[in-house]
């Protein structure tokens, strides 16, 4: 039986060192997971029509893609994915341009082609630049709609929580990179282990603007319930479900359907 015991005590051992031991890698290797930022040479942006850069605090540059609105017209600023880069975001802003909207969109560090490394904290001044840079072109703060897809949605939170934007459109959007850990990763302690956190359920209460949520009723990446829960914190919200749609094709779907909803709102907040 004593034997027994040691057998039953070395084993708890180990599996509490393996434990331990994997706890530590997903803790020092959670940004890679988290952004997986794709890359592309400078040439293929700057340049071109729209390409440009913003000056962040450090003295690093982030591109960005402009398209200045018509006259009296609403821009929308838009964060990407943690998937996408800024060099597919065009299309995305060709298609709200065409509908008489402004577009910007920036890049993250590290994504693109744009120096540093991603972080919730270099996400956030990366945003803060580009709104910067919106108000040096003279467009008003009325005139803003905050627009973020998966990833992006938390940036966008944020900067509505700072103040920014009249309007806000979440596709996509979880309720905090935390639970987003607890749901890929159960058995581990994602609260104690995740360092960017990117809590928008807990600002949610603070955002009074309108708030329009579009999540795929199908998404495999982020449960459609959490856009339902985060529509339900916000005060101003009105959440879209689409049926069939999944992560990364709820705009794309039924002709674009949702893309119209988007600009609908983008444009007059119906």
């Amino acid at each position: 039986m004593q034997r027994v015991r040691r057998l039953l005590m070395a084993f708890l051992i180990i599996v509490g060192m393996v434990y331990l031991a994997l706890c530590a890698v997903l803790f020092a290797a959670q940004r890679s997971l988290i952004y997986p930022a794709p890359h592309s040479e400078p040439e293929r942006l700057r340049g071109q029509p729209g390409f440009g850069v913003v000056p962040l605090a450090d003295g690093l540059n982030v591109d960005r893609f402009y398209l200045p609105a018509p006259p009296g017209a609403p821009t929308v600023v838009h964060f990407h994915g943690n998937g996408e880069q800024l060099l597919g975001q065009r299309g995305f802003g060709q298609a709200l341009g065409d509908v008489g909207l402004g577009f910007l969109a920036v890049e993250y560090p590290g994504y693109g082609a744009s120096p540093g490394s991603p972080t919730e904290a270099g996400l956030y001044a990366s945003a803060e630049a580009a709104l910067q840079f919106l108000r040096d072109q003279g467009v008003k703060p009325e005139d803003i709609v905050l627009s973020g897809r998966s990833l992006g949605t938390g940036v966008a939170v944020e900067m509505a929580r700072r103040g920014y934007g009249a309007r806000m459109v979440l596709v996509s959007p979880y309720t905090s990179m935390v639970a987003m850990g607890q749901r890929t990763m159960p058995f581990l302690p994602a609260s104690l282990l995740m360092r960017d956190r990117f809590l928008s359920l807990d600002k949610a209460p603070n955002i009074p603007i309108p708030v329009l949520i579009i999540h795929g009723e199908e998404d495999e990446v982020v449960p459609v319930d959490m856009g339902r829960t985060l529509g339900q914190r916000l005060p101003n919200a009105r959440v879209v479900t689409v049926p069939g749609a999944h992560h990364n094709d709820v705009l794309e779907r039924d002709g674009q359907q949702e893309l119209a909803r988007l600009a609908t709102f983008a444009l007059d907040g119906s």
